[in-house]
């Protein structure tokens, strides 16, 4: 895996709702096979930079770029070609609660490609299987746990094979044992597959567990304060907001 391969570039990008600017001048690139960790206290900006990153929100300025093209420059075939190499983990899991896991699974494949039911249902059980619920095909979302539902969230994010992962919140509602295990197999998953990971969160556990590099959001100067591997800004970076939120500052409201 070449860590070194830009795969995402973030460029002069300005997000803002209206007249209210939200965050001005993100500079940051993700490398193919990063874990990148969005981070930042509350109202930060987060979630919305992955909107932007996702094709949700156009940006009052700058560009998103996958490889040498610009998402938001595109015309509508190549973004939608873009976003099928996407896959997208939201933080309630939003799994349909009438359809079983299977089901959940199939979606993607029945709308975006051609396979016939035999050759999806390979798919779907081998996509289960590699999140540990091999057996559970025929579960409905509401006879699982919280964590299982992350999991099969999971799984569905990844019928498509994507080459990208977006991760909004994925420890939001877990227990600590539940949170690591999902820690433990995006690590496991971005390994075997060789996705990028993008994973918006404030969970220090996560943070310092599987992100190898990051982006500081501070909704205060509105703009980014530092980008690098967690652990490294937490060594090096003598910031105090940055020292603040690593080092779990429960003043800051985190």
């Amino acid at each position: 895996m070449n860590r070194t391969e830009a795969h995402i570039t973030i460029s002069d990008l300005t997000m803002a709702y209206g007249d209210f600017v939200v965050m001005r001048d993100l500079n940051f690139t993700i490398n193919r096979g990063d874990i990148f960790i969005i981070m930042g206290g509350s109202g930060c900006g987060k979630s919305t930079l992955m909107r932007h990153m996702i094709g949700l929100k156009s940006p009052a300025k700058g560009k998103v770029l996958y490889g040498d093209v610009s998402f938001w420059d595109a015309d509508p075939e190549e973004k939608d070609h873009l976003k099928r190499r996407f896959g997208i983990l939201y933080q309630s899991g939003a799994l349909w609660s009438s359809m079983t896991l299977a089901e959940n699974v199939a979606l993607p494949l029945r709308q975006y490609t051609n396979l016939t039911e035999q050759e999806i249902g390979v798919q779907v059980s081998l996509k289960l299987a590699l999140v540990g619920l091999s057996g559970f095909e025929t579960f409905y979302p509401s006879e699982i746990s919280g964590g299982m539902q992350k999991r099969a969230g999971l799984a569905r994010a990844m019928a498509l094979d994507p080459e990208v992962l977006f991760f909004d919140e994925p420890s939001a509602g877990l227990d600590p044992v539940s949170a690591k295990r999902l820690d433990d197999l995006i690590l496991q998953l971005r390994d075997s597959l060789g996705a990028t990971v993008v994973v918006v969160t404030h969970e220090l556990a996560s943070i310092f567990a599987i992100g190898n590099n990051s982006v500081f959001l501070d909704p205060e100067t509105r703009t980014m304060l530092a980008v690098g591997d967690p652990n490294l800004l937490l060594r090096e970076n003598h910031d105090p907001k940055i020292q603040n939120f690593l080092r779990r500052g429960e003043a800051e409201g985190i």
